[in-house]
C-alpha cells in the first residue's frame, strides 16, 4: 500500500465527510494509516502528536518542562519524524531549548482571557484535544445535549490562549457556534452561555476582536440580555402572585407547597440567567474598548439595560455592572441617560457592602457622576451623605468617600447636612493624625468647604478644635489651614468669643517676613474679628499694623479695584465700588480718573443694550417713538424735541441752542458762552474744580450740596 502526500489525504477526507459514494475501502485504509502516522505515539502518553497543515507538519510536545532530558526529546522527534534528517539533530535540540525558556517566560507574562469563573454544565468527563475540533463541531449539529456538549469541549480549549490563534483559523468552527448561538439560543440557557463564553475568550485579546464583531456577536448578546430582563421580570410577577396566595390562604397546604415549589424552581433558573448575564456583558465590556462599538451599544439604550440590571443580588454580576457602567460614565450622553434611569437610587443601595470590590467599583463610579450638580443633587435625596461619612473610617476607601463628599461640599444648600452626621469629627480625628505631616488636599479643601457653614464652625471648634486647628496653622505657617481658620472666623456667635486668645498671634503674623497668602490669611481672620469689646487701636499700636498697612497699599491698589468693579460676583462689585468711592472722596487724581471709567463703562452696558434691542428676535426697533414712528429715518434726530429735557429740565422745550453751545462742548469749555445757564466751569466728562468748602465729587459725580440747573 502507497503512502499519501499530506493533499491527498485531505483531498479524501473531504471526500468521505461530504457523504460520497465513491470513496474506495483501500483510500479509507490510506488515511487511517496517515493519520496513525502523523500521531507519534499520542495514544500511549508520549511527549509528541504530529498533524500535517498544507506544507508544514506541527509536532505537539505535552510533556515539555525543566524536567524533560532535551537531547533524548531531540532524538526521539528525528526518529519518529521522517520529514526531518538526522543532520538536523542539533538544530532540534537548540529548538527544543528555546521553546522550553519561552515556555518558563510565558508562565511569569501570559495574558490570558479575564478571569471568569466556572459555572454549572463546564464539567467534562474527558480532555478537550485541538486535534479533534473537526469532530467537536459536528456535535453542534446534533440534538441540544450533543450540541452543549460540542460547545463546551470547544470552550475548554478556548480557555487556554495558545489554541485562540488556531481556533480563529478554524472558520468552519467559528461559523458553526455562531450559527447555532443564533438559532438555538432561547432552547438552552447552557447552549447559549457556553457559546458566548467561546466568543468572551476572543473578546479578551483586542486583537481577537474582528471575528467576534464579524459574526455580530454583540448585538446577539444584546438582544439576549434583553430578552432575559424580560423574563426575570415575568418570573417575579409570577412568584409575588404565588406568594401573595399563600398570604390570603396561609392554612392551604397545597397552596403553600405550590409557593415553595415555585420558589425553589425561580431559584435555579436565577442561577443560570445570572451566569448568562454576566458572560454576555463581560464580552460587550471587553467589546466597548472600541468607542464606536461603545456608540452603537449606545443606540441600543445599554444604559438602561445595565441600570435595570442593578437590582440583582449577585455579587460578582453586580461588580460587572458597576465597571461597565463606570466606563460609560465618562461621555456625557450615557451620564444622562443614567441620570434619567435614577441610576444613584439604586447605587445607594449598594452601600455599605462587605465586598470589597463592589465598594470600591461603586464609590469610583458615584465619583465620576459626583462632577455634575444634578447628580449631586439625587445622591443626597438618596441619603448618602451618612453613607460615605461612615465610610470615612475604612481607610482603603476613605479618599474616594472624601472626594465625593468635598463635590457634594461645594453646594452651599448642601453644607449643613453634615452637621448632623459623624463626618465632621472624623475629619478633625484624621487631621490630629495627621500630626505635622503635609495633610491630603482633598481632605482639607473639603474642611475648607465645611467651615463656611456657621453650624459646621461650631461643630468643628467643639472641644480643642480651635486649638488644635491655630496650633497648627501658625506653627507649620500652613495656608491651607489658615484659610480654614478664616472661614470660621466670618460666622457671628460664640465661635468668634474663641479667637480673642488667638488675636495677638494672628497679629504678630504681619511682622515677619512671611508668603503673603499666609499673612492675607490672618490679617482675613483677624478682620473677620468685629468683636465689640475688643480694643483695636491697642492692637494696632502694639503690633505696629499701621504702618504696615500702609505699606502694603501702594498706589496700584485703585487700579486693581476699577478691574474688580465689574466682576461677575455682585458682592464684589459691590465692596469695590463703595471703596472707590472713599478713595475719590480723598485724592482728586484718582476721583476724575474713577469717574471716567465708570462712565464709560456705563456708556458700553447702554450701548450694548441697544444693540441687543435692535437685533432682538421678534424684530422690533429700538429708536421708535409712543406713535411707532421712527425716530431716525425720517428727517433730522435734532428735529425731535421729545429727545431733549423740557418744562422743568436743562434746555428748552422747543429745542433752541446755540450753534456756540457745540463749539463750546467740542473744546471742553461748557461754562462758556452758549453753554448752560448758571453752570459751573467744568471738563469734559470731569468733576468740577472743587473750591474751598465743597466737598469732593463722589464716584457718581453728585455732590449733596450741589443745586439742579433749570432754565
Amino acid at each position: 500500500m502507497e503512502k499519501l502526500q499530506a493533499e491527498d489525504v485531505q483531498y479524501l477526507k473531504r471526500k468521505v465527510k461530504g457523504g460520497s459514494l465513491d470513496v474506495h475501502p483501500t483510500e479509507k485504509a490510506l488515511i487511517v494509516q496517515y493519520e496513525l502516522e502523523a500521531t507519534i505515539l499520542g495514544e500511549m502518553g508520549d511527549p509528541m502528536v504530529g498533524e500535517r497543515k498544507e506544507c508544514q507538519k506541527i509536532i505537539r510536545l505535552k510533556s515539555l518542562n525543566a524536567n524533560t532530558d532535551i537531547a533524548t526529546l531531540a532524538r526521539k522527534v528525528v526518529e519518529e519524524c521522517r520529514l526531518i534528517h538526522p543532520s538536523k539533530l542539533p538544530e532540534v535540540e537548540q529548538l527544543l531549548f528555546y521553546l522550553l525558556n519561552r515556555k518558563k517566560s510565558d508562565k511569569r507574562e501570559k495574558h490570558s482571557p479575564r478571569d471568569l469563573a466556572s459555572f454549572e454544565g463546564m464539567e467534562l468527563d474527558e480532555e478537550a484535544n485541538i486535534n479533534r475540533i473537526d469532530h467537536y463541531v459536528e456535535l453542534l449539529y446534533e440534538d441540544i445535549p450533543e450540541k452543549v456538549r460540542g460547545a463546551t469541549l470547544i470552550l475548554h480549549l478556548a480557555r487556554n490562549p495558545d489554541n485562540l490563534e488556531e481556533l480563529l483559523q478554524n472558520e468552519t468552527a467559528l461559523g458553526a457556534l455562531a450559527r447555532v448561538l443564533r438559532e438555538d439560543w432561547k432552547q438552552s440557557v447552557d447552549l447559549a452561555t457556553t457559546i458566548i463564553y467561546v466568543f468572551f475568550c476572543f473578546s479578551s485579546f483586542s486583537q481577537f476582536h474582528r471575528p467576534v464583531t464579524h459574526y455580530k456577536i454583540g448585538a446577539l448578546c444584546m438582544n439576549i440580555i434583553e430578552h432575559e430582563l424580560k423574563r426575570y421580570d415575568l418570573w417575579q410577577d409570577e412568584l409575588q402572585k404565588k406568594a401573595a396566595a399563600c398570604d390570603n390562604d396561609h392554612k392551604n397546604q397545597n397552596v403553600k407547597k405550590e409557593h415553595e415549589k415555585a420558589l425553589k424552581k425561580y431559584q435555579g433558573l436565577l442561577i443560570k440567567q445570572e451566569q448568562l448575564l454576566q458572560v454576555a456583558l463581560h464580552l460587550l465590556l471587553n467589546l466597548a474598548e472600541d468607542t464606536r462599538t461603545e456608540l452603537k451599544m449606545r443606540n441600543k439604550n445599554i444604559v438602561h439595560t445595565l441600570v435595570k440590571t442593578l437590582d440583582r443580588e449577585d455579587k460578582e454580576l453586580l461588580v460587572l455592572v458597576v465597571s461597565f457602567l463606570k466606563k460609560l460614565s465618562i461621555f456625557l450622553e450615557n451620564k444622562n441617560d443614567m441620570a434619567e434611569t435614577y441610576a444613584v437610587e439604586k447605587l445607594a443601595r449598594l452601600l455599605p457592602c462587605k465586598h470589597e470590590d463592589l465598594l470600591n467599583t461603586t464609590l469610583r463610579l458615584l465619583l465620576n457622576l459626583s462632577f455634575d450638580t444634578c447628580f449631586r443633587s439625587q445622591m443626597v435625596q438618596a441619603g448618602l451623605i451618612p453613607k460615605l461619612s461612615s465610610l470615612l473610617a475604612d481607610e482603603s476607601q476613605r479618599q474616594l468617600c472624601m472626594c465625593i463628599l468635598y463635590h457634594i461640599s461645594v453646594d452651599d444648600r448642601f453644607k449643613s447636612m453634615f452637621a448632623y452626621t459623624d463626618c465632621i469629627p472624623q475629619l478633625m480625628k484624621i487631621m490630629f493624625d495627621c500630626g505635622e505631616s503635609p495633610m491630603d488636599p482633598e481632605l482639607i479643601s473639603f474642611c475648607i468647604n465645611l467651615a463656611a457653614n456657621k453650624r459646621n464652625a461650631q461643630v468643628i471648634c467643639e472641644g480643642n478644635g480651635l486649638k488644635m486647628l491655630m496650633k497648627r496653622g501658625l506653627k507649620l505657617k500652613d495656608v491651607l489651614t489658615m484659610k480654614m481658620i478664616r472661614n470660621v472666623s466670618q460666622h457671628d456667635g460664640p465661635t468668634k468669643n474663641l479667637f480673642i486668645d488667638y488675636i495677638g498671634d494672628l497679629a504678630a503674623q504681619t511682622g515677619v517676613q512671611e508668603r503673603e497668602e499666609y499673612v492675607i490669611e490672618c490679617l482675613g481672620t483677624l478682620a473677620n474679628l468685629t468683636i465689640p469689646d475688643l480694643d483695636w487701636e491697642l492692637v494696632l499700636k502694639e503690633y505696629n499694623l499701621v504702618p504696615f498697612l500702609k505699606d502694603h497699599l501702594k498706589p496700584e491698589a485703585p487700579a486693581y479695584l476699577i478691574d474688580l468693579m465689574h466682576d461677575k460676583n455682585a458682592d464684589i462689585r459691590k465692596v469695590c465700588d463703595n471703596t472707590l468711592d472713599i478713595i475719590a472722596e480723598y485724592d482728586e487724581e484718582w476721583g476724575r480718573k474713577i469717574q471716567s471709567e465708570k462712565f464709560r463703562w456705563h456708556n458700553s452696558q447702554w450701548l450694548e443694550m441697544v444693540d441687543n434691542r435692535a437685533m432682538g428676535d421678534d424684530g422690533e426697533p429700538f429708536m421708535y417713538g409712543d406713535d411707532g414712528e421712527p425716530f431716525m429715518h425720517n428727517g433730522d434726530i435734532l428735529e425731535k424735541p421729545d429727545l431733549f429735557y423740557s418744562a422743568d429740565g436743562i434746555i428748552p422745550a422747543d429745542s433752541t441752542i446755540s450753534p456756540e453751545f457745540f463749539i463750546g462742548y467740542q473744546n471742553g469749555d461748557m461754562g462758556q458762552a452758549g453753554g448752560f445757564p448758571g453752570s459751573m466751569n467744568i471738563d469734559t466728562f470731569r468733576q468740577s474744580a472743587v473750591t474751598s468748602g465743597q466737598h469732593p465729587a463722589t464716584a457718581s459725580g453728585f455732590r449733596p450740596e450741589e443745586q439742579f440747573f433749570y432754565s
